[in-house]
């Protein structure tokens, strides 16, 4: 089967998935783009369950002041200081504090629990499940610090 340049790149560019594995989802899919997309999307959740368990050293701390009254600091953690200079390890840091900002969780597990600010239909840990599937190394929330004028 014949696969569309134009496909491959949109499809390269919206998971980040290798040229090879995109090629081979449209094949599997029959041309079919948005198939070609699910199927990439549940091989990298599979490859994200397979990364659970393994050490995170690396990492960043992440601050974010909202309107000067709250203040947070995130502590997330990955497997090499390769990934934590990605630009996806870093949006995911931004993001988790944010959430932290506007929703004051208790502690790591209530926040990865949160429905995501940004879409309810997601936790917060499916989104640091999606960010692991398109790095391919496992991602922790190590902590959390959040203080507010007043409190």
């Amino acid at each position: 089967m014949q696969v569309h340049l134009e496909d491959l790149k949109r499809l390269r560019s919206e998971t980040s998935a290798g040229v090879s594995d995109c090629r081979g989802a449209l094949e599997e899919a029959g041309g079919d783009y948005d198939k070609a997309k699910n199927l990439i999307l549940e091989r990298g959740l599979e490859n994200a369950a397979k990364k659970e368990g393994k050490e995170t050293s690396q990492g960043v701390i992440e601050a974010y002041v909202h309107n000067g009254k709250v203040g947070v600091l995130v502590e997330l953690r990955c497997e090499t200081d390769f990934v934590a200079r990605t630009d996806e390890f870093g949006h995911l840091a931004h993001e988790i504090a944010l959430q932290v900002c506007s929703m004051n969780p208790k502690n790591v597990d209530e926040l990865l629990k949160n429905p995501y600010i940004r879409d309810p239909k997601l936790t917060v840990a499916d989104l640091v499940k999606q960010v692991v599937a398109k790095v391919g190394e496992n991602i922790t929330v190590a902590k959390f610090t959040r203080a507010a004028l007043g409190e």
